[in-house]
């Protein structure tokens, strides 16, 4: 929302730490036209040498630019981003680095995004910080998410922002709810059912994604992962309710079961066509492989063993390995999970994210030790 203070006080406080030394100033309208996301500019001084402290929202970026009059100097007072000069490979910037960046060189700096879920409290199934915070420190990753659209603690921003620290998703990384402050609307190009999918509209602030899903079931589309995650997971709380109702949003109980799961492979198709298919990663991490989602306050206790974590460029390929793996185990538990499985026609999602071009339900599994 244009004008209303993202990154404030408190949050900057949060998210940078020791870094938060000045005011991020006034929010950078006059140069809103080279950056993607909030971005606040605090002039220390414009005599002599200009010193300014750009503060970044969460998965801001600025476009591609270049510096004519003089170079630039950049000095990481805190947070984690990213910058790159064309035609060389992106270089992670953390607390305490610092990049000269002489006149007339191409670049751009900003942030990556890691889409989890963050789970509804009460449960406990969801991917932990423990497990998942070295690859986030790794990629000096954003973790984002959207508010859900059924009753519980993430369905407000306010509650969801607690169940998120609750979660200790903050003691690993900035955090950012994409629907925060709106949504955006992506054009579903030749889908089943849905013209527009809504997503948060922090989206708009990346451009790229590691997308970390906890492969499991689902009560409702049989199993979740990666397309699940990039669908449902990243829709807005009104976008969740459209993709349930095949469009209706009023309907979101109770819409036909198989055009919902195609919606759910039309709303994957807009997101990966948004962010590039080049600019995306998919890791389908199968422990604690309840019958029920991690949205679940509830769920049952998971009766057949972890297998493993998958991961591909392709979502598509991904999902059916995961799947695949369920049938092939030795553990007489799978029983329970494959019959939510088959029972909500799970695959069907899998199929249509195959129809629509997506990817392709072919793999090759190479092991890793």
């Amino acid at each position: 929302m244009k004008g209303e203070i993202f990154m404030d006080a408190n949050r900057m406080k949060r998210e940078l730490g020791g870094g938060a030394v000045f005011p991020i100033g006034a929010e950078n309208t006059a140069y809103a036209q080279y950056f993607t996301g909030e971005c606040y500019l605090n002039m220390l001084t414009t005599s002599g040498v200009g010193i300014g402290v750009v503060t970044f929202a969460p998965g801001t970026i600025n476009a591609w630019h270049i510096h004519h009059k003089g170079g630039q100097i950049l000095l990481v007072t805190g947070g984690r981003g990213w910058y790159q000069e064309d035609g060389k490979p992106a270089r992670a910037l953390a607390a305490g680095d610092v990049v000269n960046i002489p006149p007339e060189v191409k670049h751009w700096h900003g942030k990556t995004a890691v889409k989890i879920s963050t789970g509804e409290p009460g449960g406990h199934n969801f991917l932990q910080p423990a497990l998942i915070g070295p690859l986030t420190e790794r990629l000096h990753g954003t973790i984002v998410e959207c508010n859900t659209a059924y009753e519980g603690r993430r369905n407000t921003t306010q509650e969801h922002w607690k169940a998120i620290q609750e979660h200790g998703f903050l003691d690993i990384a900035p955090c950012d709810i994409m629907d925060e402050t709106g949504e955006l609307a992506l054009p579903v190009t030749n889908g089943m059912h849905l013209q527009e999918n809504f997503v948060g509209a922090h989206l708009r602030n990346y451009d790229s994604m590691l997308v970390l899903s906890h492969f499991k079931g689902h009560m409702m589309g049989g199993f979740g992962g990666a397309l699940k995650n990039i669908s449902i997971g990243i829709a807005s709380a009104h976008g969740k309710a459209h993709i349930h109702g095949v469009g209706v949003p009023e309907e979101l109980w109770t819409a036909d079961h198989n055009s919902f799961l195609e919606c759910m492979a039309d709303a994957a198709k807009s997101v990966v066509e948004y962010l590039g298919r080049r600019n995306m990663a998919f890791i389908n991490v199968a422990n604690r492989l309840s019958v029920d989602c991690d949205c679940d306050a509830h769920p049952h206790e998971p009766e057949m063993a972890d297998i493993g974590v998958f991961a591909s460029l392709d979502p598509v390929a991904l999902d059916q390995a995961c799947v695949d793996a369920v049938y092939a185990s030795p553990d007489p538990g799978k029983a329970a999970l494959i019959e939510r499985m088959e029972s909500r026609n799970g695959i069907h999602t899998v199929e249509t994210a195959c129809a629509l071009g997506i990817g392709v339900r072919e793999y090759e599994l190479i092991y890793l030790d």
